[in-house]
């Protein structure tokens, strides 16, 4: 070192301070990676990014090169820091050197590549990748004993690094990734990736059409009331019974029917000849495993039954369909959201209406870990059957039974209290 000059130690010192920026930018912005678009980039043959994802697969092993390298550097770079220092000022250079140098490390070596690393990690990050690539090799044996000491003082805390390498989303996460992405692409799209990821969250008894409004052919009917149910439904596919919803034994396609009505060939042996097996869903099957059920079993329909074998309510596919692109027109045949706008930014609301469809429809929260209906929720808190004119007050909202018979409440008017809510500036709904 006395036989360099001052300048080649200033040159040098230099070089270091530019390789431990580079060691500290490199870390960072390997580490801030979009994991995501870097799979996405080496899959479609971006050399860095492979090489990216093969030094981030042990991270461990990474941290160890780089903070080896980085440490070596820093190390020099004090060593020759104090020569220049002594060399300049003395034994004073001894306390002048630390300071100085520390500055210049930490401002140029640590905040600025870190900072630009963080705000542009790919500009950085791949071009490393190729630098640490190389130099992983020779430098092997070194990080292997780094690792060895490390990676056992982190066995002793229960932490094992090889059992950490991936990184997996969980749902809410992932949820979470598509609300920030949701500037990339039209909120269309978007509101259908959370409604798939909504799907694992909600059971068919949150959408199912219930057991009150499921309409079907009784076959102990006179045979004209039989043909006006026909004729009349609104839907292709209908439950048949005897008697009692409970005493159902299959379905009817009324599109096979109305070919022999056309013919004048319908009556009620024909008729038995059509009918289908009934296919029957447990209660609680959440929507993502009814859906691939509808499809491994090629239907479109189903009975929901609790466990007591009991008829609860009727699900299509078009209900779960409808959970993940909205609602198909205005005027679904299979729900009626019975959702009405009074003038005085209050809203009509039917009890059958479930709850989820209220709170999705005009963006509330009214509760939902307990009954699944409006009219559920005010008996739940009331605890008794409410007379018309009754009002409660529900996390904000307003409530007034405005109408109850058969001992359920049939309509109550409902005003969201919060300050600032998302309805506020809605100028009208109408889901009827």
């Amino acid at each position: 070192m006395n036989d360099l000059s001052t300048t080649s130690l200033f040159i040098t010192l230099a070089i270091l301070i530019l390789l431990s920026g580079f060691f500290s930018g490199s870390e960072t912005a390997l580490m801030t990676l979009n994991r995501y678009r870097v799979k996405s980039l080496a899959d479609k043959g971006h050399k860095g990014a492979q090489l990216a994802i093969k030094l981030l697969s042990r991270p461990d092993r990474l941290l160890g090169l780089i903070l080896l390298g980085n440490n070596i550097v820093n190390i020099f770079a004090a060593t020759i820091a104090t020569i220049i220092a002594l060399r300049l000022y003395g034994e004073i250079g001894l306390v002048i050197a630390p300071i100085v140098l520390a500055f210049v490390i930490l401002v140029f070596a640590e905040v600025t590549p870190k900072t630009l690393a963080a705000l542009k990690p790919e500009k950085l990050a791949f071009p490393s990748a190729f630098v640490y690539t190389l130099i992983a090799t020779p430098l092997y044996p070194f990080v292997w004993c780094v690792n060895i000491f490390s990676n056992t003082l982190l066995r002793f805390i229960g932490i094992h690094p090889e059992k950490h390498a991936g990184q997996e989303l969980s749902a809410d996460e992932l949820r979470a990734v598509v609300i920030e992405a949701e500037h990339f692409m039209p909120q269309a799209h978007s509101n259908m990736l959370l409604g798939i990821l909504d799907l694992e969250q909600v059971s068919v008894e949150d959408i199912m059409i219930p057991r009150s409004e499921v309409t079907g052919i009784d076959l102990n009917d006179n045979w004209n009331d039989i043909v006006h149910q026909i004729t009349h439904s609104q839907r292709t596919r209908v439950p048949v019974f005897h008697d009692s919803i409970d005493n159902t034994i299959g379905v009817l396609h009324l599109r096979r029917v109305l070919s022999l009505f056309s013919r004048d060939e319908l009556n009620l042996k024909t008729l038995k000849k059509l009918i289908k097996p009934a296919y029957f869903i447990p209660a609680g099957t959440t929507l993502t495993r009814q859906l691939l059920s509808f499809k491994d079993n090629r239907r479109r329909s189903g009975l929901v039954v609790d466990e007591y074998g009991s008829i609860q309510g009727l699900v299509t596919i078009e209900d779960i369909l409808e959970e993940i692109v909205g609602q198909f027109t205005t005027d679904s045949p299979t729900r009626n959201l019975g959702i009405y706008k009074q003038a005085d930014d209050s809203y009509q609301i039917d009890g059958n209406t479930h709850i989820r469809e209220i709170n999705r429809f005009l963006k509330w929260t009214l509760p939902t870990d307990g009954p699944r209906t409006l009219n559920g929720l005010i008996l739940e808190h009331m605890e008794i059957i409410p007379q018309n004119g009754t009002s409660l007050m529900i996390n904000d909202y307003a409530i007034e039974v405005t109408r109850t018979t058969n001992n359920a409440v049939q309509t109550a008017k409902i005003i969201n209290t919060k300050p600032d809510s998302p309805d506020k500036n809605n100028k009208q709904v109408n889901a009827s």
